[in-house]
């Protein structure tokens, strides 16, 4: 079904139309180079579903995506119990779908084979047991927390999903928080906005031991008084400091949101590959020039990003993308460095 949004949240978010989609088809470019898509979400919501067959039926649309990684999205949250507790029901729905794909019944891909779930760091150190629940009820495949703290004034670009406040990742009990986090040795999901990018590089500098992934590029913004031309070259200069910490990587993706103002989705029909590429080459290869391959992963985004295109076009944007690149170069941006950040042992 399609998903039709509050007014609130179309900042963020764009209806998904399937038969908008459908107008664009290309074929598959390697087809064999094996995929982790390191940032999905599923949910079933008043606004829409995106469940486990609606994910299936777009990895299984001809790239070889072998495991997925599912990053939290306010899903399946207890309905009951302590406020902090909450989140642990959406580890526990996705650890249900995990365990359906690694049954083999859907085919070789494993997905939600890594789940990046929710813990409020604003509990400082009384954040552990909920990290501790959040392990149990993920059956082993639990491997951090993501916080959105992402921020503006204007609410027509602030998520009311995500209520976030100015300062969250320099206030003290948020580092108690990230600091219990890397303690027990789990990894920290960022989705902020290009103007806090610098509050992220002294929460790295502060926090050196706690991994660290920029989600989507850094949310460079494009809407309303971001004007693209003038936000680049400062987002560029943030991109480029925080890259310096070698504790922090970063996901190449989720420009397809309407935050970004690359309006993709008021084309007559959907955009190709070499349309997205070229469109986001300034940004991906930036990132991947400032934080090498070994800390770049090409990220879905899925289905916040399908109100833009398909599933099968943006991976073959990714790949246009990498057409420079080396064996190696491409094997971590696609596969490799996701593996490894999301200690994805099993998978290939």
């Amino acid at each position: 079904m399609a998903q039709v949004l509050s007014a609130a949240e179309t900042a963020n978010y764009l209806n998904v139309r399937h038969d908008w989609l459908a107008r664009h088809k290309e074929p598959i470019l390697e087809p064999e180079l094996p995929i982790v898509d390191p940032h999905h979400h599923l949910w079933d919501r008043a606004t829409g579903r995106y469940l486990l067959d609606d994910l299936l039926a777009d990895t299984n649309s001809g790239h070889n995506i072998l495991a997925t990684v599912f990053v939290q999205a306010r899903a399946m949250l207890r309905a009951d119990g302590p406020d902090e507790m909450k989140p642990v029901g959406e580890v526990e729905f996705v650890n249900g779908v995990a365990a359906m794909t690694a049954s083999g019944i859907y085919g070789n891909i494993r997905a939600c084979a890594g789940i990046v779930g929710h813990a409020d760091m604003m509990l400082g150190g009384r954040v552990e047991p909920v990290l501790e629940a959040l392990e149990r009820a993920g059956g082993g495949r639990f491997r951090g927390i993501r916080h959105i703290v992402a921020y503006d004034a204007d609410p027509q670009v602030m998520n009311p999903g995500n209520p976030a406040w100015p300062g969250m990742l320099a206030d003290p009990k948020f580092r108690e928080g990230v600091k219990t986090l890397a303690r027990m040795g789990y990894s920290f999901d960022c989705w902020l906005y290009c103007p806090q990018m610098d509050e992220l590089t002294a929460l790295a500098d502060a926090i050196p031991e706690c991994k660290i992934v920029l989600n989507h590029c850094g949310g460079a913004v494009g809407i309303n008084a971001y004007r693209k031309d003038e936000v680049f070259p400062v987002w560029k200069k943030s991109i480029e400091a925080l890259a310096q910490r070698p504790n922090v990587f970063v996901k190449l993706g989720g420009l397809g949101m309407r935050l970004c103002g690359h309006e993709f989705d008021k084309l007559a029909d959907p955009p190709s590959s070499q349309v997205l590429a070229d469109t986001w080459r300034p940004y991906i290869e930036t990132c991947i020039a400032a934080f090498g391959p070994s800390r770049g992963m090409f990220e879905s985004n899925f289905p916040v990003d399908k109100g833009s295109y398909s599933y099968p076009v943006f991976w073959n944007a990714c790949k246009i993308l990498a057409k420079g690149a080396s064996a190696a170069e491409k094997a971590d941006l696609f596969f490799g460095t996701a593996k490894r950040f999301y200690r994805l042992d099993a998978i290939g």
